[in-house]
């Protein structure tokens, strides 16, 4: 019998929800059905693409400052050692730290399946990665019948979870860290 740990694509949470059914109790109350359903556990957080976009241009940012001002290059010079320098700084600071300093800015880390920081080549390849999925995603979003606004409207965001999915890594709040450290320190036996 071997003892193995678990990854967080293994995880699972436990949803309860409650339908209404057309039965009455004898006081006149609602009789609900409870449905129970394990779902795969999400370590994400609404709103992280956001986050991650100001993270990454925050960093491209200050290293474009440093190569435009401080080494007098021209713009597009400039912009291109940005792009090459926070690729392999964030694969070095990911591995290490498992943040860059624009992830730090919103509290946001990196970490692997197993929920560690990542294999410096793991992180070398999720950045380059992440360049690659800077694609706009368009939302078509429908109001309510009560709204008193515009009754349609397209919406763009931008979808960065390409690079993590290839690369089995998640980047969460780092409030989250405990509580996905608990759920990973239940050992499975084989």
């Amino acid at each position: 019998m071997s003892i193995r740990m678990k990854r967080i694509s293994e995880l699972k949470e436990r949803k309860i929800t409650r339908r209404a059914t057309r039965n009455f109790d004898s006081e006149g109350r609602r009789i609900y059905d409870e449905f129970e359903y394990d779902l795969p556990y999400n370590p994400t957080h609404k709103g992280n693409e956001r986050e991650r976009l100001y993270a990454k241009i925050i960093d491209l940012i200050l290293f474009f400052l440093i190569f435009h001002y401080g080494f007098n290059k021209i713009i597009i010079v400039s912009l291109f050692f940005s792009i090459a320098s926070v690729l392999i700084y964030g694969a070095v600071s990911e591995s290490i730290f498992g943040t860059t300093l624009g992830k730090k800015l919103f509290k946001l880390k990196v970490i692997d399946d197993f929920g560690s920081y990542p294999k410096i080549l793991r992180s070398l390849f999720r950045n380059v990665l992440s360049f690659t999925n800077f694609f706009p995603v368009f939302e078509d979003v429908v109001s309510g019948p009560n709204s008193s606004y515009e009754a349609s409207k397209t919406t763009m965001h931008f979808s960065m979870h390409m690079n993590n999915k290839l690369c089995k890594t998640y980047i969460v709040k780092e409030s989250q860290i405990p509580e996905i450290k608990r759920r990973l320190n239940h050992k499975i036996l084989n």
